[in-house]
């Protein structure tokens, strides 16, 4: 398979020694710009598979400059080269995002070595079925692991409907992992070799979503100016997943029912319909009985939707695999952000468990990430955590060798002045929780708490809580 490779490379010797190294490969086609006028924009247009830029040649600041080359569609491997040999400047480049940092003063041959061993790791990645393209490891079964009784059982049920073509409706609470949980069904199904197309529903405007979808044809409407394939006939011989599949409005889920019918759909502006070989994953974190009740949400939808319905289980009810997927959250997250970050502290670990994480797994992830980035040894200890984790004192009262004993922030204080910091506290887990259940809609949080939304707002901006934090970004 042929690789562009790009340069851009600021100095002009080490460009053409690079050049006369790897215009020799049969499967590289090389280009470079490090001395052509505007090589930015060039770097951005290049279509590149690998691209080795030196960080002079980015705009600043380096990280939207990164993150756009991440961004581009051929989603390339991204090598910068800088001038400062120092462990921060690197872990500076990795946390913005770059895959690989070189110091380009080090030896030409040892450069062109780290360049060749990133050339040969996608070559690798391309042969071994295990990774995608950039070098990202592929669901599988075993990321479920577990030493939970009931995740065990929920795995078992896993197991038996993933080599199945029958459709599934993936329920559970933010941040539990659905899309995950539905990348790893579709690997461990006969599709597995077609492609994977997610769709958040809840992502897009409605006038959005059905060409989304469906496609359209080139002048179907204003602003078409070309024809356009629908996640359906993408999703052509693999999987569709269907994420927040509760918030799809009631046109376009009559729409969806027609083509779970015949598996037919007819792009906008289109004549006749396409028919597609797809296996339907759609998933949720509402009540789908509840919003049929509510007329929300179309009964012979969800009945054709929910054949199979797999639940997954919270983080709170597997404290178990905390550890666990806490310690495993660390080696992926040390290369991401350059932090010879190694372990958790036994009461910091203790504190992980005690905590009811309303936001699941993709709470504990962002938590490890940040303590990481904070952490300024190679342990994370207490202080490194979240300020929710120091409140919960609170509510435990318990140290970790077991003597109860009231938190140093009570001393000197009434009885009064702890009662309402400890109000305090009380309301802003509990709404943060809600809010984290109804993903930033406060209309939905004030009815889960009991409130009118004028309420919830005015204690919202009391606590500094702001609901686009609560807003959900992917699956």
């Amino acid at each position: 398979m042929l690789t562009r490779l790009i340069f851009a490379v600021k100095d002009g010797k080490l460009q053409n020694l690079l050049e006369e190294k790897f215009s020799i490969a049969a499967d590289v086609q090389l280009e470079s710009f490090g001395h052509k006028k505007s090589p930015w924009q060039k770097v951005v247009q290049s279509c590149g598979d690998i691209i080795v830029i030196s960080d002079a040649l980015i705009p600043q600041p380096l990280e939207s400059g990164i993150s756009m080359l991440n961004n581009l569609p051929e989603n390339p491997t991204t090598v910068i080269l800088h001038d400062v040999d120092s462990a921060e400047k690197q872990a500076q480049l990795v946390a913005a995002g770059a895959d690989v940092v070189l110091y380009s003063g080090i030896s030409p041959k040892s450069l062109t070595e780290a360049i060749e061993a990133t050339l040969e790791s996608r070559r690798q990645y391309f042969q071994l079925d295990r990774f995608d393209h950039r070098g990202q490891a592929k669901p599988k079964i075993s990321d479920l692991n577990s030493k939970s009784e009931i995740m065990q059982i929920f795995m078992n049920e896993v197991q038996q409907v993933a080599p199945s073509d029958s459709l599934l409706l993936i329920t559970g609470e933010t941040g539990v992992g659905k899309e995950h949980l539905a990348k790893v069904i579709h690997a461990e199904s006969p599709r597995a070799t077609g492609p994977f197309i997610a769709v958040n529903t809840a992502a897009l405007p409605e006038q959005l979503l059905e060409s989304e979808l469906f496609g359209h044809k080139q002048g179907a409407f204003t602003g078409a100016t070309r024809s356009r394939r629908g996640a359906f006939e993408q999703a052509h011989g693999g999987t569709i997943f269907l994420d927040e599949i509760g918030e799809m409005p009631l046109h376009l889920q009559a729409k969806l029912l027609r083509v779970l019918q015949d598996y037919e759909i007819r792009p906008i502006g289109a004549e006749k319909s396409t028919w597609v070989d797809v296996r339907v994953i759609a998933a949720t974190n509402r009540d789908l009985e509840e919003e049929v009740a509510r007329g929300n949400f179309r009964k012979d939808l969800f009945y054709r939707i929910s054949v199979v319905t797999l639940r997954i289980p919270s983080l709170r009810y597997r404290r178990e695999d905390i550890p666990s997927l806490a310690r495993r959250f660390i080696m992926n997250f040390q290369h991401k952000i350059g932090r010879d970050v190694r372990q958790i502290s036994e009461p910091t670990m203790k504190a992980l468990c005690r905590y009811e994480w309303p936001g699941n797994i993709r709470e504990l992830m962002n938590v490890i990430e940040r303590s990481m980035l904070l952490c300024k040894t190679d342990e994370i200890s207490l202080q490194d955590l979240p300020s929710v984790f120091h409140t919960e004192d609170y509510f435990s009262l318990t140290h970790p060798n077991g003597e109860k004993t009231a938190p140093s922030s009570w001393k000197g204080k009434t009885l009064s002045q702890v009662q309402q910091e400890v109000m305090d506290e009380v309301e802003d887990l509990y709404l943060r929780m809600v809010l984290a259940k109804s993903q930033g809609r406060v209309n939905r949080a004030a009815q889960l708490a009991g409130l009118n939304p004028r309420g919830l707002y005015n204690k919202m901006k009391r606590l500094g809580l702001n609901k686009e934090e609560f807003k959900k970004k992917n699956g």
